[in-house]
């Protein structure tokens, strides 16, 4: 087993350490300037849910196009999270569907992800493997935009 002894000059480095992790912890824990979505609890819940579930399309999606499977892909991002995976939570009560009670900017941030997904798809099951690699980085284009925008807490 391998002893660490610290001289003065290592003391110093662990307080430089130190006071740095300090600082990046009280700017990761600065105001959220983020703006606020007032869901009702169960529909932020189910939102909660439909974005993780979004997070495993996407990964699947990428692991396939690594895979040189584009095609198949394109039917992931269709089926999950294009135009055609609108209304998953058609059939949960009013006050548990997220859709309804999101403000207009940030409910039109989703409709551009169901889109995007959709064009990716369609050139995709196309077999336009360059225009579908193109279109990729639009997959989680408007995720990035709307939780950088929004909060529901």
């Amino acid at each position: 087993m391998k002893h660490f002894y610290f001289n003065r000059r290592g003391f110093a480095r662990l307080g430089i350490i130190g006071a740095s992790c300090l600082l990046i912890s009280h700017a990761v824990l600065a105001e959220d300037t983020r703006q606020r979505a007032t869901l009702p609890p169960a529909a932020q819940e189910s939102l909660r849910q439909e974005m993780l579930d979004n997070l495993l399309a996407i990964n699947e999606i990428l692991t396939l196009v690594a895979a040189d499977k584009i095609k198949d892909a394109g039917d992931v991002a269709e089926q999950k999270l294009g135009l055609s995976a609108q209304g998953k939570n058609r059939s949960l009560p009013f006050e548990a569907r997220p859709g309804p009670h999101m403000p207009p900017d940030m409910h039109a941030l989703g409709m551009d992800g169901h889109k995007a997904a959709s064009e990716f798809a369609k050139a995709a099951r196309a077999g336009e493997r360059d225009r579908a690699l193109t279109l990729l980085p639009n997959l989680t284009s408007a995720c990035v935009g709307c939780h950088y925008s929004w909060r529901t807490r």
